[in-house]
């Protein structure tokens, strides 16, 4: 039933109805929840896990939105209503929401259905992305669509009413609808003339579909078809002959090489590929052809006949290695400017030399030329001689040939070269060095195992971030994961204006100032992942125009117990910049201090400067002479505290300084104010628990910090507010379960451009003041709608701060408390007077009669009530007696009496770590009422029973408290005159156990009542008293 109309509201209603109107006029919730809304026009609502599209409120201003992502979501239904609410939507994707089973992560069935009006109700609709998702047949579209791509569905046919009225189309994919990754069993059927309605078509794409054949009556207007890993083994004029506009074909990979293949693959069958002479003679303004992976031994010169512009052109992955040698193919391709012979080596087969064919040197607009994976072991003059007089030639790569000797002095002759690349060859050394006999002949074959021969993917992280980007500079040579060991100084004759130099991932140990004395233009130098031994003084001297230097993972030298390492090189390169020392777990025999007046910039991270440090003074000024110091790295050093001393060693030009994924569990923030120029400080990846210990320096010029990945659960009033330049403060992934405006203050709060809370356990309660908070500064939180999620209460533990409005929701620990106060005031308004009516005077007799009692009553009570009512104390080393205490006498005592349950001291649990023994049994025989000795034998006690029972005596002889009960396990053994004496004195406080069990239960009850009552009351007064408390 509803409420009655008219009835008056509950009191705890109206009061939360006040305290939300207020709410309510303090901010309004993010625009279009749960998506993000990144300006000016853009929805972001990936991977929300939604099941269906979001209708947005209509206070939204969606009216400007132009772009929306629903991709990886779990939408299965899209109805007609879900977009209308858009009006100027230009941009829809909505892929991986239901994608076919072969491509679900755990295979599961799942089927979109698509509603007739769905898209048509969105007219303006230019962009839509379908792919992923298990649909069989293309949906209705609006005529407006200019890119469609229907990748990876389920759709197998088309037909002419497939795109019917879609004359604005210009970008179609169809990609992956039938593969060895989504199978049908057959091919994507293409009905002739199903697309030629498609006048204003220009892409398409009809990628890994098993097409044996182009489809016919396509449009004629297309300037790229992409048909590349079908099944189209043969190709005549008549396939292309219409695509007179054709600017880009890609046909490479339907008549597979398998021995390099990285996927299912299907060898080409024999006699195949068939390319017709005249197969690319209409394509006159072709611009780029693949035709890679192609199984292709030769090149038919015929084919390039007609094709003046073709600027780019893949013959990878094919077995051209002896067509390279002597075609005449390239002739007439005058504008060629990319060309891609990667992986086309003799399968098994690595040959000593190779010669590129004379018709090489027509190439005259070539500027990039691949030969990686050609398999060839000697690089001379004669290997490149045609590429000489290429006058634009730029970037030249030969990684992956196992080349052995290399004469590197011949790109001299390559004015324009800029990008050279030998990575991933076996080099030693210069051509003529150290030359193996085997290979002295020349065109010998070397027979290699043959199989997958892609390159190395391991790609193990590096200070290439840190260094300067050789991209920018004139001519750069990758020598990297080769066999160097020596660097010989005649091996770069010839480079003098070489500016970039890798030689990561060698084996290189010794440099003295000598090998590189030819590179007198060389500004980058990264000899990363090597083994050097920095022992001299002058190592890099002979580089005038050194910039940069990159020296990490270098670690082998710097882990040998005893060597030494000289650092004072760094002084004497008046040019360097850049500097990184990373990885090396240098911690000591170093010189205790680096000296450059240049260097910018230092990345000292993966070393033990906690060892350094802890040193004494010896490296305690380690960076202070690096005067021009703008950026350091400490981070992964091992650190545990950074104290005011080491920060104020630093340069104080120091602008950027990390020191992410240390120990540190404290930070002295007031130390900042020793660095004056500090602009940005990372603390990621520590132990901070709080950001306590004062506050920010009001000085301060910090401009960015970022504390993620601590554990920072507090933080202090005021803790950011006097750093008034603050922009960037990262607090993600800590503890924190709420967000306080006074950690900030006005001005702080307001000039913050990035504040990060995401993947923190915020609690959720109803009228929580950080939802406030987060509205005001939303525009500064990333990931504010989907990323920032609560922790707690359970029912909304992992969700967003906004899955409700926590400003609208009814408190119900507030609704409980208002209905007890007015239940409360009701009851006592009806019974106050009502009692006081009928039995007013009985009730103020007994209250008078009570308060006389009560003082009377009162009764004196010891000064601290003790902690435990029996230490037990028995003989550990005895199994059997250990058994009876554990699993008989503390479960009858603790367990089985209820209210009247007894708490005993045992030592294996309630003794305290860290106390000595003699502490915790002191701590136990006084703070507890008895102590229970249990005995399997009486003539003869030692250890902790002896210790036990003399502190017992002490206590007796003290505090005139007799605290000893025994209880005996054994009732016929040999009992000691003691037992005797004391069962003549204190029968009751000698227990012994029955034999029989009907008597257990007796002996139960004589032992409860011996520990609870005092010894006083047991003793025989034939002989004694007993001892009395003094008063």
């Amino acid at each position: 039933m509803g409420p009655c109309h008219g009835a008056p509201l509950p009191l705890s209603l109206l009061v939360q109805a006040q305290v939300l109107a207020l709410a309510l006029a303090q901010g309004a919730l993010p625009a279009f929840l749960p998506c993000e809304f990144q300006a000016p026009d853009y929805i972001n609502c990936e991977w929300l896990f939604l099941t269906s599209v979001p209708h947005f409120t209509a206070s939204s201003p969606r009216g400007n939105v132009t772009k929306l992502s629903l991709s990886c979501n779990r939408i299965r239904h899209l109805h007609n209503s879900d977009f209308a609410h858009l009006p100027g939507l230009r941009r829809l994707n909505l892929k991986w929401n239901c994608p076919p089973s072969s491509l679900s992560i755990m295979h599961w069935a799942c089927h979109m259905t698509i509603e007739p009006h769905t898209f048509l109700a969105v007219p303006t609709l230019e962009e839509l992305n379908l792919s992923y998702n298990n649909i069989t047949t293309v949906p209705a579209l609006p005529p407006a669509l200019r890119t469609l791509s229907l990748s990876r569905t389920n759709i197998l046919a088309i037909d002419a009413a497939s795109f019917r009225g879609l004359h604005a189309l210009t970008h179609l994919y169809m990609d992956g609808n039938c593969y060895y990754q989504n199978p049908c069993g057959r091919a994507v059927r293409v009905a002739p003339g199903a697309l030629l309605g498609l006048h204003n078509l220009t892409h398409l794409s009809l990628k890994y579909n098993n097409l044996t054949a182009v489809p016919r009556g396509l449009p004629p207007g297309l300037h790229t078809l992409l048909l590349s890993y079908n099944r189209i083994v043969s190709l005549g004029p008549a396939d292309l002959a219409n695509f007179t506009a054709l600017r880009v074909l890609d046909v490479g990979g339907n008549c597979r090489r398998c021995d390099h293949a990285r996927n299912p693959c299907v060898e080409c069958p024999p006699g195949f590929p068939k390319l017709h002479p005249d197969t690319f003679s209409n394509l006159s303004h072709l611009e780029g052809l693949v035709l890679s992976d192609s199984s292709l031994s030769s090149l038919d010169t015929r084919w390039f006949r007609g094709l003046g512009n073709l600027s780019v052109l893949d013959l990878s992955e094919n077995f051209l290695y002896d067509c390279i040698q002597n075609t005449t193919a390239f002739q007439g391709l005058r504008k060629l400017r990319k060309l891609n012979l990667s992986f086309n080596y003799h399968k098994g087969v690595s040959y000593a030399h190779m010669t590129l064919a004379p018709s090489f040197g027509r190439l005259r607009a070539l500027e990039v030329l691949d030969m990686t994976g050609i398999f060839f072991r000697e690089l001379s003059e004669r290997t490149l001689w045609p590429l000489a007089r290429l006058p634009v030639l730029q970037t030249l790569k030969l990684q992956m040939n196992f080349i052995n000797r290399a004469q590197l002095s011949i790109f001299q002759a390559y004015p324009s070269l800029c990008q050279v690349d030998l990575s991933n060859n076996r080099i030693s050394g210069p051509l003529g060095l150290n030359a193996p006999t085997w290979e002295a002949d020349a065109g010998a074959a070397n027979r290699r195992p043959s199989g997958h021969l892609a390159p190395d993917p391991r790609d193990t992280p590096s200070s290439e971030n840190f260094m300067p980007n050789c991209k920018n500079l004139s001519f750069t040579l990758d020598l990297s994961r080769n066999n160097l060991v020596t660097i010989e100084p005649e091996m770069f004759a010839g480079l003098s204006r070489l500016q970039c130099l890798r030689l990561s991932y060698n084996s290189i140990s010794q440099v003295n100032g000598s090998q590189f004395v030819l590179l007198t233009s060389l500004q980058v130098l990264d000899l990363s992942y090597n083994k050097l031994d920095l022992y001299h003084g002058r190592s890099f001297t002979e580089l005038p125009c050194l910039r940069a230097l990159d020296l990490s993972y270098n670690s082998q030298a710097f882990s040998m117990q005893g060597m030494g390492h000289n650092f004072s090189f760094v002084a004497q390169l008046p040019g360097l910049r850049y500097l990184s020392l990373a990885h090396n777990a240098i911690h000591s025999r170093v010189s205790p201090e680096l000296r450059s007046a240049s260097l910018r910039a230092l990345d000292f991270s993966g070393n033990a400067l906690n060892r350094m440090w802890n040193e004494g003074d010896l490296y305690l000024r380690f960076f202070q002479g690096l005067s021009q110091l703008a950026s350091l790295d400490l981070s992964r050093n091992h650190l545990h505290a950074v104290l005011p001393h080491n920060l104020g060693y630093l340069p104080r030009s120091l602008q950027r300084l990390r020191l992410q994924d240390n120990y540190l569990a404290f930070f002295n923030w007031s130390s900042l104010t020793l660095l004056p120029q500090l602009e940005s400080l990372d603390l990621a990846g520590n132990q901070l628990k709080a950001l306590t210990n004062g506050s920010l320096p009001a000085d301060s010029r910090l401009r960015r910090l970022d504390v993620s990945r601590n554990r920072i659960n507090f933080v202090a009033l005021g803790f950011f507010a006097p750093a008034t330049q603050l922009q960037e403060l990262n607090l993600s992934h800590n503890a924190l379960r709420t967000l306080d405006p006074s950690w900030f203050g006005a001005r702080v709060a307001a000039a913050l451009t990035v504040l990060d809370v995401s993947a923190n356990p915020l609690h959720c309660a109803c009228g929580a003041a950080f939802v406030e908070f987060l509205l005001q500064v939303q525009a500064a939180v990333p990931g504010l709608a989907s990323q920032v999620k609560c922790g707690s209460p359970g029912q909304l533990q992992g969700r967003s701060i906004f899955a409700q409005d926590l400003r609208l929701c009814l408190d119900e620990a507030l609704s409980w408390d208002c209905f007890g106060l007015s239940l409360l005031a009701v009851a006592l308004g009806v019974a106050v007077p009502l009692l006081q009516h009928l039995c007013g005077w009985d009730l103020w007799y007994c209250f008078h009669l009570g308060l006389a009692w009560l003082p009377r009553r009162g009764h004196r009570r010891g000064a601290d009530a003790l902690s435990y009512d029996a230490f037990v104390v028995f003989d550990k080393t005895h199994a059997a007696v250990a058994d009876w205490v554990y699993n008989e006498l503390r479960v009858r005592l603790e367990e089985r009496r209820g209210r009247r349950a007894l708490r005993l001291c045992l030592e294996e649990r309630d003794w305290l770590p860290g106390k000595t023994l003699f502490e915790n049994l002191w701590a136990s025989v006084y703070s507890s009422r008895k102590t229970l000795f249990v005995l399997a034998h009486t003539d003869r006690v030692s250890g902790l029973l002896r210790a036990s029972f003399l502190l017992a005596q002490q206590r007796l002889l003290e505090d005139r408290k007799d605290v000893v009960v025994l209880a005996i396990l054994s009732p016929d053994a040999h009992r000691s005159r003691y037992v005797r004496l004391r069962q003549r004195l204190c029968r009751r406080s000698v227990l012994l156990w029955p034999q029989q069990p009907s008597g257990q239960s007796s002996f139960w009850a004589q032992l409860g009542v011996a520990l609870t009552r005092d010894n006083h009351h047991f003793y025989n007064r034939n002989f004694c008293r007993g001892p009395t408390t003094a008063e």
